[in-house]
């Protein structure tokens, strides 16, 4: 017997990129920043991508990118984390961020 596993994803958001928009992006300057866990990092990443974990957005995030209008795509593993750090981002007063949709995970 066989087990069918549906993986069901969320609607694309306007703040969504895929990883071909994240490439372009990335070869036009935009910081790739990975919210995984400093461990998840190690296991590897996206080259050039900046590892800021989701628990460090509010109290790092400023320290290491200071230009609210510098283009910025986030990604995580799933996309969940990366859309929690779209959000805090935000609200911290960055214009220009994305989100890697998916995650790595659909993009392996």
């Amino acid at each position: 017997m066989f087990k069918i596993f549906k993986r069901v994803f969320r609607h694309l958001d306007k703040f969504d990129v895929d990883m071909d928009e994240l490439n372009n992006k990335k070869d036009n300057g935009a910081k790739i920043i990975d919210v995984r866990s400093p461990q998840e990092f190690e296991e590897g990443h996206i080259d050039d991508a900046i590892n800021i974990p989701l628990y460090e957005i509010n109290s790092n995030f400023v320290k290491i990118i200071n230009d609210k209008n510098q283009e910025i795509v986030l990604y995580c593993l799933s996309g969940q984390r990366s859309k929690n750090a779209y959000k805090k981002l935000i609200k911290l007063g960055y214009s220009n961020v994305f989100n890697l949709y998916g995650g790595l995970e659909n993009w392996k």
